[in-house]
């Protein structure tokens, strides 16, 4: 029987897109406003807040594919089709930007240039500030059939994938800071998250009910409540009440905001499908473009900040504000017209819909056969 399409997947991309894009934007507080001000600590409770937006990705990557194969068998022509899908759509996107971006780090006189350095960063993810995170998640799409292997032959741990995901983060953090065998960042610092994603692709159908619950505004409460203790912990160096609080409890706490947090804007999109029906026509042909906007915002945003200059002051939030509207606006466009007019747009920013839609046009189709059904990339 065909599967009901995930379209809560779309409301929750553009979420973290948008607040990935601000986290960047915002960041500009760091330099420009005065440490201990009301307007410092403002744009720096901002910035941590929205970092949930990481969580959302993770469990995006996860989710997507585990709802697709969870009940499927993953022979050796389904692994060959999907690490050739994986490579051709991620891997390749990720090699042509952090090029982009070593040449362009270059030309701006930010980095060394000898190719034993330009390699190190290339294949580490530091090409530039944001190519980490999808170093990231290829370790988890080649991580993926080992997991689904084990959710398809332990119901124990397709039950509780979620704790376990939680389990494994902090255990490899103390396992790494002991034997310190991993000086790059390994999927595995992101379990939680991820396996959290896992479990809710393998029992969407319960977790859909699930979300039309009472309890949906306890989990968006809990998870503010952790978000602020994440963002007070880290403006404070780790300490309340006096007591400084060793790293391991602050990534805790972290993984805690990141899991739950998540989890309750997984529930919140579900309902937002149903009650924003009209809304979601629009969201979901902005949202598929959110792997390039991942990619391509942070040079767009340079530029900007050549051009749009920032001052302390009330015109710093005017400033802030224009930023981030001209870097989605330029992303948008910019996407927009390469699916259009360049055959090879999916080589530079991901899968795309083979329907090329007009300039902010709703989308009533119920869902996109070569996203879900393909199992698109979640970014």
């Amino acid at each position: 029987m065909k599967k009901e399409r995930i379209e809560s997947i779309y409301f929750l991309r553009i979420f973290a897109m948008v607040m990935v894009v601000l986290v960047h934007v915002s960041a500009a507080y760091v330099k420009v406003l005065t440490e201990g001000t009301g307007m410092y600590e403002a744009y720096h409770f901002i910035n941590r807040i929205i970092r949930i937006e990481a969580g959302i990705f993770i469990m995006l990557t996860a989710m997507v594919f585990f709802y697709k194969y969870i009940d499927q068998k993953m022979d050796k022509q389904e692994l060959f089709s999907y690490f050739r899908k994986r490579a051709l759509y991620i891997v390749v996107p990720y090699f042509l930007w952090a090029l982009f971006y070593e040449a362009f780090s270059i030309y701006l006189g930010v980095v060394s240039t000898t190719p034993e350095n330009i390699l190190t960063r290339v294949f580490t993810g530091d090409s530039f500030y944001h190519l980490h995170f999808i170093f990231l998640i290829v370790q988890f799409y080649l991580f993926f059939p080992v997991v689904l292997y084990a959710a398809q032959k332990s119901a124990f741990f397709r039950k509780y994938m979620w704790l376990f995901g939680m389990i494994l983060q902090v255990g490899y953090y103390f396992f790494n800071r002991e034997f310190q065998v991993f000086s790059f960042n390994l999927f595995m610092t992101s379990m939680g998250p991820y396996l959290l994603g896992a479990w809710i692709g393998a029992h969407y159908k319960q977790q859909k009910t699930a979300a039309f619950s009472r309890t949906t505004p306890v989990w968006a409460v809990g998870g503010l409540l952790a978000g602020l203790t994440t963002v007070y912990l880290h403006g404070s160096g780790y300490q309340i009440f006096g007591v400084q609080l060793p790293t391991w409890g602050y990534l805790i706490i972290n993984m805690l905001f990141l899991v739950g947090g998540s989890y309750a804007m997984f529930r919140i999109a579900e309902r937002l499908v149903v009650k924003r029906p009209v809304a979601l026509t629009y969201v979901k042909n902005i949202a598929v473009y959110s792997f390039g906007f991942y990619l391509l915002h942070p040079f767009v945003l340079k530029i900007y900040e050549f051009t749009i200059p920032i001052q302390a002051g009330n015109l710093f939030h005017v400033s802030i504000l224009v930023r981030l509207a001209a870097t989605l606006m330029s992303c948008y466009v910019i996407i927009w017209l390469c699916h259009r007019y360049l055959p090879a747009a999916g080589l530079f920013f991901g899968k795309l819909p083979n329907k090329k839609p007009g300039f902010f046009e709703g989308d009533r189709s119920k869902g996109n056969k070569s996203e879900q059904e393909t199992g698109k990339a979640a970014l």
